[in-house]
């Protein structure tokens, strides 16, 4: 297979010589072209072959949000990682972003004066998305320990060892996620009530102010309350928590029948600051068997080793299925190690959660607002 061929499109010469050298620095990607704005991109990709677009936001002529737009109707399936500051009108771009249907998102260093340091940050944070997000052209030489995390060819489903009895009750409802979690957390926290049963904690991988406005655009779209995470927050049935970005998540019961949020600066696990395996470790040893573990789209293995405690503990696990995710990467990571109880595209995740919640409990009301 042949390298990935990506254009850089940014208003910045400094911005686009250091993304092109971090690209071609280990020579397993072919940046094949630049542009400074949307309008020279647009023109660029109908005279050259490109699998992956890297665009900046702010751009004078045409921005980015008007580029990915256009780029989204002539070539839907075209990979777009959107190259964004860590401001909060860059956070909000970025989530505008999302939203249109960019893939994913690498936030811009804070300062760019040095250039071995800015070249090794945006190699460390974007090549591998390029090759998680261009499997299908990677070359598997140059990736190294790097892996698609979305294959061309069927990864085997380990079937879990079955259940003897009725499935325990559900008491609490963790969900991990990363590459296409903003769009897929958007389709699925909306369709639940406000009456929903149990608490629902959340790890995203976000840096913080992106962590923060994402959930308040779902709190807005939602029944649910939906807050970020913060130290001490006592949480309870018809509430989703989203971890602070550079924070770990962790659940504890504080006294009986009174469960609380911790979270705290901890070392990064599986290169993810918040990380979904300190949380799934901390449900599977507060509830024990009562627990719902979900793992969405994203990239990497982190929620693995979590979701073993959670099945090891008696709970229960569902992921995303390959079709619907962005990256086949944590889910598929899950479904391959035997540990997914069911395999559902988020169409169909809500309704997956509400029948296992309901289990055990009179919430037919549950049940009816995810068939709707």
């Amino acid at each position: 297979m042949r390298k990935p061929r990506v254009l850089v499109v940014d208003d910045s010469v400094v911005a686009r010589r250091l993304i092109s050298n971090a690209l071609e620095s280990d020579r397993s990607i072919d940046v094949v072209g630049v542009a400074a704005d949307g309008k020279i991109a647009l023109e660029k990709l109908l005279r050259i072959e490109v699998d992956l677009v890297v665009l900046d936001i702010e751009m004078p002529v045409m921005d980015g949000l008007a580029s990915l737009a256009e780029m989204r109707r002539r070539w839907p399936g075209l990979p777009v990682v959107m190259f964004s500051t860590l401001t909060e009108r860059g956070a909000s771009a970025t989530l505008d972003a999302l939203a249109l249907g960019a893939s994913d998102y690498v936030a811009k260093p804070r300062e760019m004066r040095d250039l071995t340091q800015s070249v090794a940050y945006i190699k460390e944070h974007l090549v591998p998305k390029v090759f998680a997000l261009c499997p299908s052209v990677a070359s598997p030489a140059a990736l190294g320990p790097l892996r698609p995390a979305r294959r061309t060819m069927p990864v085997p489903i380990a079937t879990p060892p079955p259940r003897s009895g009725p499935l325990p009750r559900v008491d609490v409802v963790a969900i991990g996620v990363s590459t296409g979690g903003p769009n897929a957390l958007a389709e699925l926290l909306p369709s639940m009530p406000s009456s929903f049963p149990v608490p629902i904690l959340i790890v995203q991988h976000m840096p913080p102010t992106f962590t923060r406005l994402l959930a308040e655009r779902l709190d807005a779209r939602s029944e649910l309350s939906v807050a970020e995470g913060r130290d001490g927050a006592i949480v309870g049935p018809g509430s989703a928590w989203i971890a602070r970005g550079d924070e770990h998540m962790i659940i504890e019961r504080s006294r009986p029948g009174v469960l609380c949020l911790r979270t705290y600066v901890g070392p990064p696990e599986n290169s993810c600051r918040p990380a979904v395996d300190p949380l799934f470790r901390s449900v599977a040893s507060v509830f024990g068997e009562n627990v719902l573990g979900v793992v969405l789209t994203g990239m990497g293995a982190d929620g693995l080793r979590g979701a073993e405690r959670i099945r090891s503990g008696g709970g229960q696990i569902i992921v995303q299925d390959e079709e619907s995710s962005v990256v086949w990467g944590m889910p598929g990571f899950v479904a391959a190690a035997g540990l997914a109880d069911a395999v559902v595209p988020i169409s169909h995740v809500c309704e997956e959660i509400a029948a296992r919640v309901g289990t055990g409990r009179p919430s037919a009301v549950v049940a009816e607002r995810a068939a709707r």
